[in-house]
Formats: C-alpha cells, sequence, structure tokens
C-alpha cells in the first residue's frame, strides 16, 4: 500500500487563493496519495491560544509548530506555507525522510534583500531565516512541541529549532526544495518554489519567477467542464 504524504499546509485569511493553488501544484503532479490539512486558526481555537505578534506576517507563523502534536506525535508530516508551488511529484521529497532526524529542511544561509513584503509587513531578519517554511516532521522525535510549549516559547526558540535538544537533531533538505523566489535567481530545476516576498496574486508580485506557472496552476483550479 503507498505511503500517504501527509502534508499540513498555513492557511491565512487574507490570501485564500494561495492554499488551494498549492494543493492543486501538489496533487497535480504527485504518484502517491496526498491528505491536505490547512493549519487555520478557526480550526485550532482552545488548542492554539497564543496572542498574535505584530511582527508576524501570517497566521500560522506559530501555530505550524503544533504540527506533530496534530499528528499524534506518529509517523512523519510535512509543512509548508502557502505561498508556495510545487513543480514536481512531492513523493521525491517524501522520499527524503530520514529517522535519524527529527525534523528536516532546507538549510538557509541568507540575509533577506528587502525591508517590507506582500501588505507592507515588515521583512524580518534572523539567523536561520526561512528554515521553518518547509518542515519535513519526524513526529515522534518533536514530543517537545506540545500546544502548552508552542504557545508560550519566543518566535526565536521555535523557529530556530531550539526545541530539539542538538542540532544534529536537523536534517537539511537539498536548496530546491525550497527556492526562495527573488532571493535566490531562477532555476529550471527548482522543485518547490516559495513566493517568500510576496506571491504573484498580489499585483506588485505579479510578474515575478514562477508567476506565470502559478496563474496557470491557478487556471486549473477554476476549471470546470462545459458542456
Amino acid at each position: 500500500m503507498a505511503d500517504n504524504a501527509r502534508v499540513y499546509v498555513g492557511f491565512d485569511s487574507k490570501e485564500v487563493v494561495a492554499y488551494h493553488v498549492f494543493c492543486q501544484s501538489i496533487f497535480e503532479k504527485s504518484s502517491i496519495p496526498v491528505e491536505f490539512l490547512p493549519i487555520s486558526l478557526n480550526n485550532i481555537e482552545g488548542i492554539f491560544t497564543r496572542e498574535r505578534n505584530q511582527l508576524q506576517s501570517t497566521e500560522f507563523s506559530f501555530s505550524r509548530f503544533l504540527v506533530p502534536y496534530l499528528s499524534n506525535y506518529e509517523g512523519w508530516s510535512l509543512f509548508a506555507d502557502c505561498d508556495m508551488l510545487m513543480r514536481t511529484d512531492i513523493a521525491k521529497l517524501w522520499d527524503l525522510r530520514d529517522d535519524r532526524y527529527a525534523a528536516m529542511c532546507v538549510k538557509h544561509d541568507y540575509t533577506p534583500k528587502v525591508e517590507t513584503k506582500f501588505l507592507g509587513q515588515t521583512q524580518t531578519k534572523y539567523e536561520k531565516k526561512n528554515w521553518s517554511s518547509v518542515i519535513l516532521f519526524n513526529n515522534a522525535k518533536c514530543k517537545a512541541l506540545t500546544p502548552d510549549f508552542v504557545n508560550t516559547a519566543t518566535g526565536l526558540q521555535l523557529h530556530q529549532f531550539k526545541w530539539l535538544e542538538s542540532e544534529d537533531m536537523i536534517g537539511a533538505l537539498p536548496q530546491t526544495w525550497n527556492w526562495l523566489v527573488n532571493e535566490y535567481d531562477y532555476n529550471e530545476a527548482a522543485e518547490l518554489v516559495h513566493f517568500t516576498d510576496g506571491g504573484p496574486y498580489f499585483d506588485e508580485y505579479k510578474n515575478d519567477d514562477y508567476s506565470e506557472e502559478w496563474f496557470a496552476t491557478r487556471d486549473r483550479v477554476l476549471y470546470v467542464a462545459q458542456r
């Protein structure tokens, strides 16, 4: 039996279309069954009680770290921001899971080029920036991420993976699995692209790299057969 890919996607009420287009881009190319689970604030009331921080740019900035808890600390789960586009079979990413690690991500080493991103949000700069935007969680090894910890830990404790006993517990994914649009040059081999400054659905970013692919995927989301 195929090993289902359990995919949690950050959902933000200010960019609803992003969630649906990203999911479309995954399942239309996937060779394995995919289970989609939105991280939406209205679905985790009573579990996620943290007040919004003025520096967080999305509704799922911190709630993403509930994924192991929501997965009952069993198996593997993928978390990804919604402002992304999958350009290949997710099975290739799923095959990279390595039980030696508690979490796996692209270990970016960069300083953002811009000070402000979509909707006038401040582009915060910190060590391990964007590591947490795509995470493969080995859930049984992430039991430190309890609801209480996620609700009370500092932003840096969460996003810099300080909930792990050691940096050695973080496995590295190839950079092509979280390719940062505008931060990195266009790469035809990019497998998962991340519109980190702002998605093509915002006018300011509608001509960015990979935007044509994003709009083509959106058109397929809206497709209805006519008689």
